[in-house]
């Protein structure tokens, strides 16, 4: 039986917000180039489905100026809810079943958020059915599966390894595809968009680096769900946290396929 409760719906805040912010730091830059891309300028109406620790609303917002509106959707807005800014609107919902109106927004971005949503193809939908026609939309999701561990001993990589298998299963009992992200050129070509861009970073990275440490942090708050699977041990954690910090150590961590598309028509249904 699938599960859809947020996998990261249980970490403590403190770690919560500091993964947050290392996962902006990470891939805002990559981000933003995709946005602008769509030539975002005064007076866009954007949309913003899972907002994070909110470093894009507030980018965005500068971009759209007073005259446009930045809304931004999250299950969990508790990192975002200070934001005090009279173009920016923060709803707590789940962007599967909140209200929003039909063919209002000129862009919509989403970042590592539908790998984590059993039933993606309906939030794609109505994120869709709200872009206006000839609208933009921004997605960008990871290939969980491309992970895996290249140089370093190797007792340590097969314990690196074992916790990407462990994290594969974990994906997989919950109903979603782990491999979501090298899969959607093919999904937004299916939905008749026109396609922009694709970008697919394959991370070939050593310990210490940014997405290592990301990998790192996740891996922590998630240990308990992967040693659940069978397929690593809580020693088999400790193994891939410390291959994380060496700097002698390689890796492909999950590469982040990035998305910019254009509605040529009415929005398209998502089957």
């Amino acid at each position: 039986m699938s599960e859809s409760k947020y996998i990261f719906a249980d970490s403590q805040h403190s770690q919560e917000i500091e993964r947050l912010q290392t996962l902006e730091t990470v891939f805002d830059s990559a981000s933003r180039k995709q946005i602008l891309a769509t030539g975002i300028t005064q007076g866009w109406r954007c949309l913003e489905v899972g907002a994070g620790a909110g470093s894009i609303i507030r980018w965005m917002a500068e971009i759209v100026g007073e005259d446009g509106k930045v809304i931004a959707v999250d299950l969990d807005t508790q990192f975002i809810a200070n934001i005090e800014l009279p173009n920016v609107e923060v709803l707590k919902a789940d962007i599967r079943h909140v209200p929003l109106e039909r063919h209002s927004f000129d862009l919509i971005h989403a970042r590592h958020v539908l790998i984590h949503i059993p039933n993606f193809q309906v939030a794609l939908s109505q994120m869709l059915d709200s872009l206006k026609p000839g609208g933009w939309i921004v997605v960008e999701e990871p290939d969980i599966s491309a992970a895996k561990a290249v140089f370093g001993n190797e007792a340590v990589c097969q314990s690196v390894n074992r916790v990407n298998q462990a994290s594969l299963q974990m994906f997989a009992n919950r109903g979603i595809d782990y491999a979501l992200g090298v899969k959607l050129p093919a999904i937004f070509q299916k939905l008749g968009l026109q396609l922009l861009s694709i970008e697919n970073d394959t991370p070939l990275s050593q310990g210490g680096s940014g997405i290592a440490k990301v990998m790192k942090m996740s891996t922590v708050q998630l240990a308990d769900k992967y040693v659940a699977t069978g397929k690593a041990t809580h020693q088999d954690i400790e193994q891939y946290c410390l291959f994380a910090e060496n700097t002698n150590a390689w890796a492909i961590y999950p590469p982040t396929v990035r998305v910019t598309a254009r509605t040529t028509r009415a929005a398209a249904s998502c089957q």
